[in-house]
């Protein structure tokens, strides 16, 4: 199964350019002092964040059907779990356009 970061970055035309197989694009990691430092790295924040995300509309998805069963489940606990879940997709939506805008700032300073 597919990272969601997978699925997000397929999604995005600035990067199915970087998937093609064979594709060199001349990137090569730089190594830094201290670079062996333990924590976890930009990569792995990103897709605890994308799964956090996901996490929490399932939350408000489950909320909004257990409410609509009859379960014991409060109108305003569904209603905090969906503007929880939309405030959580604003911030996705504003880190990929970042990260697309940083994008194309680095390949317009390449050429």
């Amino acid at each position: 199964m597919n990272s969601k970061i997978d699925l997000i970055t397929r999604s995005l035309p600035e990067f199915q350019k970087l998937q093609q197989p064979g594709l060199d694009t001349g990137a090569r990691p730089i190594p830094l002092p201290g670079a062996d430092s333990e924590g976890p790295s930009f990569g792995d924040t990103l897709t605890q964040a994308l799964n956090g995300i996901g996490e929490v509309r399932d939350h408000a998805g489950d909320m909004t059907r257990r409410f609509v069963a009859g379960e014991d489940v409060e109108l305003h606990q569904v209603m905090a779990a969906q503007q929880e879940a939309g405030v959580a997709l604003d911030l996705l939506v504003e880190m990929r356009n970042k990260l697309v805008e940083s994008y194309r700032t680095l390949i317009n300073m390449q050429s």
